[in-house]
């Protein structure tokens, strides 16, 4: 099975924080969640508010337990939001599907988790994903 280390995961958080940071961006919640779904590291900046966290895992959830990011998961949502509505109840909150979480990928494109943010416009919020993602030389989706 495939996975992302602890050491992946960390840096994910620490590169993403930097980009953040380096653009202006507002205080973020980042989170990397495994391919069930576990928290692999998180943090919350100094000045974030207090929904940050749990917004960026929802995200985060949404698009590891649906395979797609999240930007993709709202566009679903718009076609059939019943349904999207449903999977959130359902998710008992851990479901959110806005713009700002990803999926990872290694080499091979072989699924290792999701990285999701939030703090900043969802597109912000993305960018500091695919940006850390890329720079491990790691894939998104």
């Amino acid at each position: 099975m495939n996975f992302i280390t602890i050491e992946q995961a960390s840096e994910l958080l620490s590169t993403a924080m930097r980009t953040a940071r380096s653009a202006g961006y507002k205080a973020m919640g980042i989170v990397v969640l495994d391919v069930s779904g576990n928290i692999k590291a998180c943090a919350i900046e100094d000045g974030a508010s207090m929904f940050r966290f749990d917004i960026a895992r929802a995200k985060a959830w949404g698009a590891i337990g649906m395979g797609v990011s999240s930007r993709a998961l709202g566009q679903r949502a718009k076609d059939n939001p019943n349904f999207f509505v449903s999977l959130a109840a359902t998710a008992e909150g851990k479901f959110l599907p806005q713009t700002g979480a990803v999926i990872i990928k290694d080499a091979k494109g072989q699924v290792l988790g999701s990285m999701g943010a939030s703090g900043g416009s969802g597109d912000e919020d993305e960018l500091i994903c695919t940006t850390a993602i890329e720079s491990l030389g790691l894939q998104w989706a």
